[in-house]
C-alpha cells in the first residue's frame, strides 16, 4: 500500500479493505447484502470513489470489524475514517493525514 504523508493512499487503503472482506464469505455476503452489490458488479463497482467511500464507511460502522481490519493489517484504525473523510472530499479531522 502505497504511503502518502504518514497515511495510506485512499483509494488503496478502500481496495484493501474490500480484499479484507472478501477473504471471508461471510463477511462479503454481509456487506454485499447490506449495498445491495451482486458479486458480479464488485470489480465494477471497485473503480469508483465513491463505492470505496462506502467500503471504508462500512467498516467505521462495525467497531469489531475495523479493529480487526485495522489489527490484520497492521494500521492504526484512524486511518480508515481519514481516508473515508478524503474520499468524500470532507474537511480533514483533527490528526489527520494529508
Amino acid at each position: 500500500m502505497r504511503l502518502r504523508n504518514k497515511g495510506p493512499d485512499p483509494e488503496a487503503l478502500a481496495i484493501d479493505a474490500l480484499g479484507f472482506l472478501a477473504e471471508d464469505m461471510e463477511r462479503l455476503g454481509r456487506f454485499l447484502a447490506i449495498t445491495g452489490i451482486d458479486p458480479a458488479s464488485l470489480r465494477q463497482a471497485a473503480a469508483n470513489s465513491g463505492f470505496l467511500a462506502s467500503v471504508l464507511d462500512y467498516l467505521g460502522q462495525d467497531e469489531s470489524l475495523l479493529l480487526a481490519f485495522a489489527a490484520n493489517r497492521q494500521i492504526r484504525p484512524e486511518w480508515i475514517s481519514a481516508a473515508h473523510r478524503q474520499l468524500v472530499g470532507a474537511a480533514p479531522g483533527p490528526g489527520d493525514f494529508r
